[in-house]
């Protein structure tokens, strides 16, 4: 069965109604996806195999007053049962590809320092690994998550 990449953007909510186990951490919030595919600084790339999401990759503009426009990646997402048929590589590569044709300046993600498969593919795509410590903050059921 062949796999679509998709960029998508306002008018495409639908395309998020039907959607695989795993691909996001928590079910689909229809209001926010409303307003994340309207946001013109946020981006959101998708696997389609049979109307069905398989994957995606979402994105964002970081802004700062002393640095080129840059995307950060906020996640990525596959279904474990289409893992390891290089959708995440197609996913990783469209925003790669949409950064390069836009001219922001850099595109950065994260992961876990254990995350071996997708360091592996980071590193494929010409990443380079840069060391950081995070730290977070937690206040509860984040507004608007339906879980």
């Amino acid at each position: 069965m062949s796999v679509d990449i998709r960029l998508l953007g306002p008018g495409d909510e639908s395309v998020l109604e039907n959607v695989a186990e795993d691909v996001f951490d928590h079910d689909i919030i229809p209001e926010q996806a409303a307003r994340f595919l309207n946001d013109p600084a946020h981006y959101l790339a998708v696997a389609i195999a049979d109307g069905l999401v398989v994957g995606m990759a979402s994105a964002n503009e970081y802004l700062h007053p002393d640095k080129p426009v840059m995307i950060w990646v906020n996640e990525m997402g596959v279904c474990p049962a289409w893992q390891r048929q290089g959708i995440g590589t197609r996913l990783l590569e469209t925003l790669l590809n949409f950064a390069r044709e836009k001219g922001f300046g850099e595109i950065w993600l994260g992961t876990e320092d254990d995350n071996v498969p997708a360091r592996g593919l980071y590193e494929s795509l010409g990443g380079k690994e840069e060391r950081f410590v995070m730290y977070s903050w937690e206040f509860g059921s984040p507004k608007g998550r339906n879980d």
